[in-house]
């Protein structure tokens, strides 16, 4: 069975950084297109930072020059360097697979002014 497990989030100021980590089980890891999303409090979740199989990155306008999104297959694990964090990029973060898996719990964010 599927199992995503998110970790690293926490409550940052402006301007600091943060590493979330996904751990992955139940799939075939390195073979998958994986993705960070985020939900904000009373909005949709929103893609913010993937990966292909191949290491080809795309990150959303939003979020591009300050996050990075990279995996170890070998650890089954998937990560999201977050950096210049702003009060617009608190929300719970989740990883997946695109297309999706069943859901994590996700970590929180939270970037205090």
């Amino acid at each position: 069975q599927v199992q995503l497990v998110e970790s690293g989030g926490g409550l940052v100021q402006t301007g600091g950084s943060l590493r979330l980590a996904c751990v992955a089980s139940g799939i075939i890891f390195s073979s998958k297109h994986m993705g960070w999303f985020r939900q904000a409090p009373g909005k949709q979740r929103e893609l913010v930072a993937q990966m292909t199989s191949g290491g080809v990155t795309v990150y959303a306008t939003s979020v591009k020059g300050r996050f990075t999104i990279s995996r170890d297959n070998a650890k089954n694990t998937m990560y999201l360097q977050m950096n210049s964090l702003k009060s617009e990029d608190t929300a719970v973060y989740y990883c997946n697979a695109i297309p999706n898996f069943r859901w994590g719990q996700g970590t929180q964010v939270t970037v205090s002014s």
